[in-house]
């Protein structure tokens, strides 16, 4: 037998073998929760990660303003008032106010995600399940009915009854059993499928989840099918504003959106620290794996060669080289142009007819004294103009700040005490009158997403601040608001910090029962990029970027070949 001689040692062997055994670099631009959970279970998966976000800190739409913070933060809606930054640390205010997400919901999306990266989502956050879910009060009655909806469902039929009647009781029991049946038969047909198309859907379902899906209508608007759940208009119209949880408008959005009753009634917990815990939670396990994360590192453009991914240049003029690139940031940033034309001719050429755009909102982040004279807060909370239809008529079609806003109020310091601990849940006889001083709140109404293309004159804003408040006192609930502890946040400034969005804040808007389909999955035309977030399927909101980030890094580990290892 001869002896095979010994492959001769050179450099360029050396150098396959290392390429071999090397982990496949991956570049994640954006650390909002999608680019932070496709960080974390990539560099699980064995990956050498690196994420490239623009901003100071990560997050994203996770955001804490500190209002009357020290510095400018307290400055109103000037520069770095609304940028998110935590203020110095001799600042008299040590709180920050959650000013984006302020809960979790489909808590269990985390729980596996976590549970995946060998982490255990209790250990690492302090989690309270809410008893309430939210408050309303309507303009029409001058808040002297409301309606609390609970997560026990016996205490909500309760509710229900005295607010509208027996008979009205017995048509929300249904509408809950409708769309938990409804969310039980899209979570894997829809949520949990990369590629959710009709046929595939109609599958999946089999003849009870087809069932199902015929008896709400799917082809009908959300309004539509309420009108047929609900005889009493104001539990139409509570139940409706499910759609703007999309950024849709109810009259467009279609009948399926009923299912997120269900999500809410499967709990809604208040993370210790305010929502953006969960963002610096997920940052934390994902170093402690080895991910690099460069802050106030901006990109402006993604080089292909060939239909491939080659690397990412940033504002600085870097060239940063990688395998493979998950980009989370909204996908009309690549459709744009504002990542370079050769992405743009390639992205174009794929997309569907342009969507239109979701909503964008007018806010205001304050410390403020509280008066409850007829509506005591809680954690989430919502009042009720009587033209519901014209909010959207004014923002969707007319373009413009609506003059009969539904307003949410969140007092994060309702609810739950610092502890943990439920708190703060008198009840107070309606004509009592409680203050709190200096309290934290979170105020919000819906508006265009219109921040690239126009700038409410200062008359406008005026206007939208006085009907909004004017409502709140109109149900018996007074905010003494100080300017210099006021942080207001138009859409041109979403839209500034959410480049190519106009100010949207849930990408596109859910319009028409086939848009679910349309909506861009994780994979790209060009190689080696891929997509998470809320412009992406499975939607928006906090837990459907995570499960767009685990459907991104299921594709990615494949094409690098890490399933394989």
């Amino acid at each position: 037998m001869v002896d095979e001689p010994t492959p001769k040692i050179t450099p360029q062997r050396v150098a396959q073998h290392a390429h071999v055994l090397a982990a496949p670099k991956v570049l994640v631009v954006g650390a909002g929760i999608g680019g932070l959970v496709s960080a974390l279970l990539l560099a699980n998966a064995g990956a050498e990660v690196t994420v490239l976000e623009s901003k100071a800190e990560s997050g994203g739409k996770m955001r804490q303003l500190w209002p009357g913070g020290g510095s400018d933060l307290g400055a109103g809606a000037g520069a770095g008032a609304w940028q998110g930054n935590s203020p110095m640390a001799t600042s008299p205010v040590l709180d920050g106010i959650d000013s984006g997400p302020t809960v979790l919901t489909m808590k269990w999306v985390f729980e596996e995600i976590f549970a995946q990266v060998g982490a255990h989502l209790d250990r690492e956050l302090n989690l309270t399940q809410l008893d309430v879910l939210a408050r309303h009060a309507w303009s029409a009655d001058q808040g002297g009915q409301q309606l609390t909806l609970y997560a026990d469902h016996a205490r909500n039929l309760d509710a229900v009854a005295e607010f509208s009647g027996s008979a009205e009781a017995k048509k929300f029991n249904a509408f809950c059993q409708s769309a938990k049946s409804l969310y039980q038969a899209l979570e894997g047909a829809v949520i949990r499928e990369a590629q959710p198309s009709l046929t595939k859907m109609l599958f999946s379902l089999g003849p009870k989840g087809l069932a199902t899906l015929s008896s709400i209508g799917p082809m009908k608007t959300l309004w539509e099918s309420l009108g047929s759940s609900f005889n009493d208009p104001r539990l139409r119209q509570l139940f409706a504003r499910y759609a703007t949880y999309c950024g849709s408008s109810p009259w467009s959005a279609p009948a399926t959106l009923m299912l997120i009753a269900q999500v809410e009634m499967d709990g809604v917990w208040s993370v210790e620290g305010g929502m953006r815990t969960l963002a610096k939670t997920l940052e934390r396990l994902a170093r402690q794996r080895g991910v690099q994360f460069r802050f106030q590192t901006a990109c402006r453009d993604i080089e292909i060669h060939q239909d491939r991914f080659r690397a990412v240049h940033t504002e600085s003029g870097e060239r940063i080289e990688a395998q493979a690139l998950v980009f989370n940031g909204d996908i009309e940033a690549l459709l744009s142009g504002s990542m370079g034309s050769a992405v743009r001719t390639k992205m174009v050429q794929r997309a569907s007819k342009k969507s239109e755009r979701s909503l964008s909102a007018l806010t205001w982040t304050m410390r403020c004294t509280v008066r409850e004279e007829r509506f005591q807060l809680d954690r989430h909370n919502v009042f009720f103009q009587n033209n519901y239809f014209k909010e959207f008529d004014d923002i969707f079609n007319n373009k413009r700040l609506p003059e009969s806003p539904t307003v949410y109020i969140c007092a994060q310091n309702r609810g739950v005490d610092r502890c943990g601990d439920r708190g703060l849940d008198r009840d107070l006889e309606p004509s009592a009158t409680a203050s709190a001083d200096n309290e934290p709140i979170f105020c919000l109404v819906n508006a265009p997403a219109t921040g690239d293309t126009q700038e409410f004159t200062q008359q406008e804003l005026d206007q939208c601040e006085t009907q909004t408040f004017n409502l709140l006192s109109r149900c018996g609930l007074h905010l003494e608001r100080d300017p210099q502890r006021t942080i207001q946040v138009q859409p041109k400034n979403f839209h500034q910090l959410f480049p190519s969005t106009g100010g949207a804040l849930y990408g596109q808007a859910t319009h028409g029962w086939m848009q679910v389909f349309s909506r861009s999955n994780a994979s790209t035309p060009i190689q080696g990029l891929f997509l998470t977030g809320g412009s992406v399927h499975p939607g928006p909101g906090v837990p459907m970027v995570a499960m767009s980030a685990r459907l991104a890094v299921a594709i990615v580990t494949e094409h690098l070949g890490l399933t394989r290892r």
